[in-house]
């Protein structure tokens, strides 16, 4: 599915009285081999909520219906009311197909309802989700559900061994091929059934999550859009503007400023920065799960 730009944020208010929040955690050991993390999300304030892609998809309970979201070449954008909490498991990148019995490419970008292709399963799951009181309940029927899955299918390693091998910078697609004993065919089409998208464009997504995890120091001036581009391996910064259109509709500037502007909140509220939380137990979004 992929993760906001950041894990919190404000609206441009300029208050300091409203706040989105993300965090994430780590699988139960049950279902580590086809989960790679959970993660919960606060909204904060009615807004349309822009999710950048990855190449994977998740399992998302947003207290209304369990959906499978993918976001495979182009921003997912989500409306949350603000006083939305959201719960998910990203499947790790080449194993949802076989988990979830459908190929990606089969389903279209964006959200599908979980229950559309698991049935009576998924709508048990999404009625003890609903009744669940506490973010520990729901987390617990969100993992027991998959690991009811897991007992069923075997995701294929392959998959998994591939859209890892082609995240390494530099990767070619037919040594990747190579090293699994398939062709370059055989490695589209199980890519394009496992992630929706083919070895190329997943090789884009995974360049653009690297330049999105450059954001802080290009925000904090401590290196450049030029200097990133070439690291990269986009050929110029004209080409790194391109894939950043295409893959988050904006500019890498505008995503820079975004960023940016929500440090300066940060400073002007002294709201903590991710990894230095600050936020007192009367401020926790998270306090009642």
């Amino acid at each position: 599915m992929g993760i906001p730009l950041r894990p919190w944020a404000a609206p441009p208010d300029g208050t300091g009285t409203r706040w989105s929040h993300y965090r994430e955690f780590g699988p139960a050991k049950e279902v580590s081999s086809i989960v790679s993390l959970g993660w919960q999300g606060f909204a904060g304030w009615d807004r349309e909520l822009r999710i950048l892609p990855d190449g994977c998809a998740d399992l998302v309970w947003d207290g209304r219906s369990l959906d499978v979201v993918i976001t495979a070449g182009a921003p997912e954008r989500r409306w949350l009311p603000g006083t939305a909490r959201t719960l998910g498991l990203r499947l790790r990148r080449g194993g949802a197909g076989s988990l979830l019995g459908h190929g990606l490419f089969e389903l279209p970008a964006g959200t599908t309802r979980l229950a559309d292709m698991w049935g009576r399963r998924a709508g048990r799951a999404e009625e003890l989700l609903a009744s669940s009181k506490s973010f520990e309940a729901r987390r617990n029927v969100l993992e027991a559900l998959v690991a009811e899955r897991l007992r069923d299918v075997q995701p294929d390693s392959r998959a998994i061994a591939a859209a890892h091998g082609l995240g390494t910078p530099g990767a070619k697609p037919a040594d990747v091929a190579h090293e699994l004993g398939i062709s370059e065919r055989g490695l589209r089409r199980l890519l394009r059934s496992e992630t929706g998208c083919g070895p190329k464009q997943l090789q884009r997504i995974l360049r653009f999550q690297r330049f999105h995890r450059r954001l802080p120091a290009l925000a904090r001036g401590r290196t450049s859009l030029a200097v990133v581009a070439v690291e990269l391996g986009y050929a110029d910064q004209s080409h790194l503007g391109r894939e950043c259109r295409l893959l988050s509709g904006s500019s890498p500037a505008a995503l820079v400023r975004s960023w940016a502007r929500q440090d300066a909140l940060a400073e002007k509220f002294q709201t903590a920065r991710p990894g230095t939380a600050r936020i007192g137990p009367r401020d926790n979004p998270f306090r009642n799960g």
